[in-house]
């Protein structure tokens, strides 16, 4: 897919990133996709953020799509043109401009664009890449690390949020893990986020090929989950501990 992108760009323009910067390294990684689980499965643990998933996404009727939509969404990003990556931010501002949850708790309807549910998200999804990118063994110092931290907070403007408030390096990504940590929680949304990981929807000839393939590429990126989170989800097995910014 990435591949295909930087096909369709202009040679005069390398982009938001570069063919110099870690992002564009990393992200053209296979274990990415482990990653890009991973995240799922953190993002599901803030009860605010995944019921703007649950009350407003097709992710039960078309989940592969939906996979392939965000996987596309940070392939164009990464590799394609400064136009092509801007046109890919404006909408997905534009979708979730129109989106909103209720809270069942309080009864207060959210937009899903908050500056603190996007947050959330990108976060996730930054320390979920980083973690198991490094985790994999893929060579990065912390040098790199912090790096590739400062050059996605672009990423984090085109999704809508103010470049200012969005951590530049793995210690500013670590306090803001810090700060969100007592707010996670296995709530039943999140659970069934966890539910359906493990068993996606498949024509019924492929139920045996999703439970040895993709049930061992799921339980891979489950874990890596770091241990406070995944004992929120209510798993039994230890887990290491709370490690954000793919440090530990």
């Amino acid at each position: 897919m990435a591949a295909a992108i930087r096909r369709g760009g202009s040679d005069g323009d390398p982009g938001l990133y570069g063919p110099r910067s870690v992002t564009w390294q990393m992200h053209g990684d296979p274990v990415m996709w482990i990653a890009g689980v991973r995240a799922l499965y953190l993002q599901a643990l803030h009860p605010l953020a995944v019921r703007g998933v649950t009350q407003n996404s097709d992710f039960r009727e078309d989940a592969w799509g939906r996979l392939l939509r965000t996987a596309r969404f940070v392939a164009t990003i990464t590799y394609g043109t400064t136009e092509a990556a801007e046109r890919a931010g404006a909408k997905v501002r534009g979708i979730h401009r129109r989106l909103s949850l209720t809270d069942p708790v309080t009864g207060v309807r959210h937009g899903v664009d908050e500056p603190e549910l996007l947050l959330w998200v990108h976060c996730a999804e930054i320390d979920s890449y980083l973690h198991v990118v490094r985790r994999s063994g893929y060579p990065l110092t912390d040098a790199q690390a912090d790096a590739y931290v400062a050059e996605n907070v672009v990423s984090a403007r085109l999704v809508g949020l103010d470049p200012a408030e969005v951590p530049a390096d793995t210690a500013a990504l670590a306090a803001y893990f810090a700060t969100v940590r007592p707010e996670l929680a296995a709530t039943p949304e999140a659970r069934e986020v966890d539910a359906f990981l493990r068993r996606p929807p498949v024509h019924a000839l492929l139920v045996p090929a999703r439970e040895v393939i993709w049930g061992r590429f799921a339980s891979l990126a489950y874990g890596t989950l770091p241990r406070t989170p995944t004992r929120c989800t209510g798993a039994r097995r230890p887990r290491r501990g709370w490690s954000p910014a793919g440090c530990g």
